[in-house]
């Protein structure tokens, strides 16, 4: 199984959800959002530390939320970077162990048992993935090209990697300026591994915009009675 760091990204600065404060401090069920995965990473015994990347400005008001919850795995609130890219790069440099998981604060809903089923998949590198049940096709103001489906997966969070090889492609996508969305397509461009997908899940929204945290909301509800 071995020993992890944890990194929950918390770079929101609410622009998109058109509120005043960061999304991952609103509240859901009474608790901010974040708090739901700090609450759930505390029980596992794997992962012996949270680092948390932070605009400069909230970085107070996080390590303050911390504090009133009481946790007991140590957690580092850094400096962020200006890109969710850079933030992910600077958490990795501060890290301390072999294996590391990163995932979003404003992913609330991932359960304790699929953060464990991600840290027991057998290859080094795993991610959440879903079947997309739309049709997808290339372009933008015109169609460009037919996209087959069947072969194209929503790729979601968290996701794990040995940590020395996702901070070299990091170092390798800052020498040639490529910015990626996420870690998985960022590792898999430098490496052509094999990157496990799990199976995901319909409750693992990212709640950015309004409508998601209507949704959210409502996914609460169930999803309370789905954990007990």
């Amino acid at each position: 199984m071995g020993e992890f760091s944890f990194v929950l990204l918390s770079g929101g600065i609410g622009k998109r959800m058109q509120v005043n404060i960061p999304k991952q401090f609103l509240l859901l069920g009474g608790k901010p959002i974040l708090v739901h995965i700090l609450e759930k990473i505390d029980l596992i015994e794997s992962i012996k530390e949270i680092i948390i990347p932070s605009p400069k400005e909230f970085i107070h008001k996080t390590e303050e939320i911390i504090r009133n919850y009481g946790f007991s795995t140590p957690i580092h609130c850094i400096e962020g970077g200006a890109t969710r890219q850079e933030s992910v790069y600077l958490a990795l440099k501060s890290a301390r162990f072999d294996q590391v998981i990163v995932h979003e604060a404003v992913r609330p809903f991932v359960t304790k048992e699929e953060f464990i089923n991600l840290i027991n998949a057998g290859n080094e590198s795993a991610i959440y993935g879903l079947d997309i049940p739309f049709t997808v096709l290339e372009g933008k103001d015109f169609i460009e090209n037919n996209l087959v489906r069947d072969q194209l997966i929503n790729i979601q969070l968290p996701q794990k990697f040995n940590r020395n090889k996702l901070l070299y492609a990091h170092e390798c996508a800052r020498e040639e300026s490529m910015e990626f969305t996420e870690d998985a397509s960022l590792f898999f461009h430098f490496f052509k591994t094999d990157i496990k997908v799990l199976k995901g899940s319909d409750y693992n929204i990212k709640i950015t915009k309004p409508v998601d945290r209507k949704i959210a909301e409502v996914l609460y509800k169930e999803y309370i009675l789905m954990e007990e």
